[in-house]
């Protein structure tokens, strides 16, 4: 008999320790000084004048490149001053950066602009700045910063290549159409919840259509979808996967970054969690296989109440909902109360070991069949409605979910009822963690194997011919790995 146990809120570690603080100033229209002309200076000229700010330069001695620099300003503007700068030079600045070689003359230039009010950097000389620069993906009004703290500048610069070929330059448009229609839409929709469910849908039209520049008539579009979206509250059924988050379907991500509430189980990864909205609500509603338990009436009318109060409910659930994960029940209870449900599946526990394992499931020349069952009943006993005929065919692939209990009397009277004694079985301990673990043998011998093993986690039983192809691909792969390491 599991205890029961009340659902209950949880909350994400939050932050981990900022090295810097990432912020963005705005300086269009407002006046930086730079004085100096050492080696990164034209760039962080050019850096400030594509800001928008008003440069002033300061160097007795300025490089070409610094000369060119008031010629190449694309935004803003540049003035060069063939002379040192003096305390007078800082009336009114907001962004200061000192250039010098010299480390007495840039510590005296920042403890004057400091003293103006302005904010300061000394180009490398991280001990000397209020802020550094990172690498930067500009898709302007989107803007990328990233920074290392001067630890790694080439990995940081891999980083902004990485993001460079994820965000499509023609963003850029979108995000200028965002900032133009911002004002009508907040305008149109004044509840927060609107709002954003018109944001989500604007950003997976940009996401589809990168490269076009948005209209009026996308506008339109948005808005006429937005309205005729439901309102209030909704349910969405979630499937997350056998563990790895890379697994997650868009659609389930798009569920979980517009969710109020998030209803998740124990078996759920915690990763996965964190591609949550940071202002959404997590509780724990789990199910242990024989430990405590919630239950599941009281699941129900807590989706149900949230779901009445207008919130937009996700219930996340491991492996695929529509897979023993009592998501019939659920979707009663929501239509029974009048309430919208959907469901987005997910890739089962079955699915994602077989891919780990590099395993066909149904090859064409062992396995004519496909059946999932579940390892036990209501009362965590091996059921006694199974059909044993089917599970005593070897030509057919089986997996037990849930089997840890009950595996060795099912692998026992499957092999009473005809199964081969010798069919080959196994065991995977959280597919596609990182500790996933697998224990291989045969009807005969696999409950002794695990119990020996003692193996941790969720845990799923596949059993059939079909399973004989792994092992010889595992053992050919180990023959062809050895080989190649002998020459």
């Amino acid at each position: 008999m599991r205890s029961p146990r009340s659902p209950r809120e949880t909350r994400s570690p939050g932050l981990e320790p900022l090295a810097v603080l990432p912020v963005f100033v705005t300086l269009t229209g407002r006046r930086a000084v730079l004085a100096g002309a050492n080696g990164g200076a034209a760039w962080k000229v050019k850096l400030l004048a594509a800001a928008g700010a008003h440069v002033d330069v300061y160097a007795p001695e300025p490089t070409e490149e610094m000369r060119a620099a008031p010629g190449e300003a694309v935004a803003g503007r540049v003035v060069l001053h063939e002379r040192d700068w003096n305390p007078a030079d800082l009336e009114g600045v907001a962004f200061a950066i000192a250039a010098h070689e010299d480390e007495a003359a840039c510590a005296a230039f920042v403890a004057a602009a400091r003293a103006a009010g302005a904010i300061v950097n000394a180009v490398d000389r991280p001990h000397l700045c209020d802020v550094s620069f990172g690498a930067i993906v500009n898709r302007s009004p989107l803007v990328v910063g990233i920074s290392t703290e001067g630890a790694a500048p080439v990995f940081g610069q891999t980083v902004r290549a990485r993001i460079e070929a994820m965000l499509p330059a023609g963003f850029r448009a979108w995000v200028a159409a965002a900032r133009d229609w911002r004002a009508e839409v907040g305008a149109r929709y004044h509840a927060f919840a609107e709002r954003r469910a018109f944001w989500e849908r604007f950003a997976d039209r940009a996401f589809a259509e990168p490269e076009r520049a948005p209209g009026r008539a996308d506008l339109d579009a948005l808005m006429a979808e937005s309205e005729a979206g439901p309102r209030g509250g909704a349910v969405t059924l979630v499937g997350a996967g056998p563990g790895d988050a890379e697994l997650l379907t868009l659609k389930a991500l798009r569920a979980l970054r517009g969710a109020d509430v998030i209803l998740y189980d124990d078996l759920v990864a915690p990763e996965i969690l964190d591609y949550a909205r940071r202002e959404a609500r997590t509780m724990l509603v789990g199910k242990t296989g024989h430990g405590p338990s919630c239950r599941q009436d009281d699941i129900n009318a807590l989706m149900v109440s949230l779901a009445k109060s207008g919130k937009r409910v996700v219930r996340l659930k491991s492996g695929d909902p529509l897979v023993f994960g009592r998501a019939g029940e659920e979707i009663d209870a929501c239509r029974a109360a009048g309430i919208p449900v959907t469901v987005v599946p997910g890739v089962t526990a079955a699915q994602g070991a077989a891919a780990a394992l590099g395993l066909s499931l149904t090859h064409r020349d062992a396995a004519r069949r496909l059946q999932y069952v579940t390892g036990h009943d209501r009362r965590g006993a091996l059921p006694d409605d199974l059909n044993w005929a089917a599970l005593a065919d070897p030509t057919v692939t089986t997996v037990v979910y849930m089997p840890k209990r009950t595996l060795r009397a099912l692998l026992a009277r499957a092999v009473e009822q005809g199964l081969p004694p010798g069919t080959p079985a196994l065991v995977v301990f959280n597919a596609t963690r990182a500790d996933q673990a697998v224990i291989r043998g045969s009807a005969r011998d696999l409950a002794d194997r695990v119990e020996a093993a003692g193996g941790e986690g969720p845990a799923i039983v596949m059993v059939g011919d079909a399973l004989g192809r792994d092992a010889q691909g595992a053992a050919a792969s180990g023959r062809q790995a050895a080989a190649s390491g002998a020459h």
